[in-house]
């Protein structure tokens, strides 16, 4: 099996839309928290910004809250 040949549940990296998808928002709120460093794994190469799959995913599960009982 060749090492690059990872499926899209498997990307390292995600681009801006994918990352807005995962946390079902905006492409444009994504580059908003990026500006104000409100986004883990955040990688600039370039012009281009990626986001680690891991961190965001460890960040999402650290840092929710329980909904409220009525």
């Amino acid at each position: 099996m060749n090492a690059h040949s990872n499926s899209p549940a498997e990307t390292i990296l995600l681009t801006p839309s994918e990352t807005a998808e995962l946390l079902r928002t905006s492409r444009k709120a994504v580059y908003a928290m990026a500006e104000r460093g409100q986004l883990p794994g955040l990688r600039r190469i370039g012009r281009r910004l990626l986001v680690r799959r891991a961190e965001l995913l460890d960040w999402l599960d650290h840092n929710c809250a329980p909904s409220p009982r009525r």
